[in-house]
């Protein structure tokens, strides 16, 4: 039987939800590993909501969970009733959606909250040691919930202009985390955690880059289940 994997996700669209090209990487990757994935979302509002056209916010209102759903095909579930028993491992696709809507990064940084779901969630995986794949943004997830992990985002300089965001890495030691640079067709595994991440959208890089990428991540996911 295949690995059964839950995927988290945070909306429907790169900045104000699940970065769709990585949702879809990780659910394409978990379909040749042979997984059984059943996707969710918490039934929640978001942050805020993003003219994707124009990149600026709008009036609107929307529901997390209903958004994902899009990406779902609709066939999803209320991260409540997420069950670590019933799963092998869980994976978080990256986008500001998990900064803006699963925790707080997006506004407060290192000083986040993480909504009560995915942590416990989170928590629950990794009582039961049970791997946890995050990519792009979603290992910050991580070293706020598990301080002394080891995660990466990419890397800690931005070398070449392809790292725009590598200040996040600096964030993530002064929680007291260990970041490792990897390269974006890399992906990094803390055996002691579990834990395995990949920078994916954190690097300017082509999207087969990326795609590999995530393919490395969910891999190492399955060998740990």
């Amino acid at each position: 039987m295949g690995k059964r994997v839950a995927l988290v996700l945070a909306g429907c669209g790169v900045f104000d939800g699940s970065e769709i090209h990585e949702a879809s990487a990780a659910l394409v990757h978990l379909s040749r590993g042979g997984a059984e994935v059943k996707i969710f979302a918490p039934n929640i509002e978001q942050r805020d909501v993003v003219n994707h056209l124009k990149g600026s916010p709008t009036e609107e209102k929307r529901n997390v969970l209903v958004e994902s759903a899009r990406l779902a095909r609709g066939n999803i579930q209320d991260l409540a009733e997420l069950k670590a028993d019933e799963f092998d491992a869980v994976i978080f696709p990256g986008g500001f959606g998990v900064a803006k809507n699963l925790c707080s990064w997006a506004v407060d940084g290192k000083n986040c909250t993480v909504n009560e779901h995915v942590n416990s969630t989170l928590q629950a995986f990794h009582s039961a040691k049970k791997p946890i794949g995050l990519c792009c943004i979603s290992p910050v997830l991580a070293a706020k919930v598990f301080p002394g992990c080891e995660v990466t985002v990419g890397q800690d300089k931005n070398v070449d202009g392809r790292f725009p965001d590598a200040e996040t890495a600096s964030a993530i030691a002064e929680l007291g985390c260990k970041h490792i640079c990897k390269n974006v067709n890399e992906s990094h595994v803390d055996k002691a955690n579990k834990i395995v991440t990949t920078c994916a959208f954190m690097c300017k890089a082509p999207l087969h880059e990326i795609f590999d990428g995530i393919g490395t991540m969910v891999q190492e996911v399955l060998k740990l289940a």
